[in-house]
């Protein structure tokens, strides 16, 4: 059983290192750390402008993902209601004629969310390059414009 421990105990050791004596290695601590320098005085860039940029965009993004939503549950809100006052109808051609236009109706009201959503991103994404235009001539290399596709990519009612 002892033999175990010493076992692991060379292991770990081994791995880490050694026992102290002589490592060349910088501390485990610093080794691990991940260190992250900016500074606002980079090659002409305003960090704090385009940090305000980017907080802006943000902001109207959320802004229109929330009404987006709230679009979104109202459309499905009133299919709901549609469809369960259909089922209450006399007759098939009536009940299909009532969850037809249901269904349509649901349809148009999430392609208006989807493009509202759609007008907020792009709206929200060209005032961020437009304010970033006034931090600096290289504040595009700082700022995550590269990620504009992603953003546009992500859903809000449906295409």
């Amino acid at each position: 059983m002892e033999s175990i421990f010493v076992a692991a105990a060379a292991s770990i050791a081994a791995i880490f290192g050694g026992l102290g004596g002589g490592d060349h290695k910088a501390p485990l601590q610093d080794r691990n750390q991940i260190k992250i320098h900016a500074s606002s005085t980079a090659s002409g860039v305003n960090i704090a402008c385009v940090a305000a940029a980017v907080a802006a965009r943000e902001a109207s993004l959320q802004a229109g993902i929330s009404t987006n939503m709230q679009d979104v549950t109202a459309a499905y809100t009133t299919r709901a209601s549609a469809l369960a006052s259909a089922y209450t109808q006399t007759g098939n051609d009536a009940i299909r004629k009532a969850v037809k236009s249901a269904w349509n109706s649901f349809n148009g009201a999430m392609r208006l969310a989807h493009k509202s959503w759609q007008k907020t991103q792009q709206s929200a994404w060209s005032g961020f390059k437009t304010a970033l235009k006034a931090c600096g001539s290289n504040a595009s290399s700082i700022a995550d414009s590269a990620n504009a596709s992603v953003d546009a990519n992500a859903g809000g009612g449906t295409k």
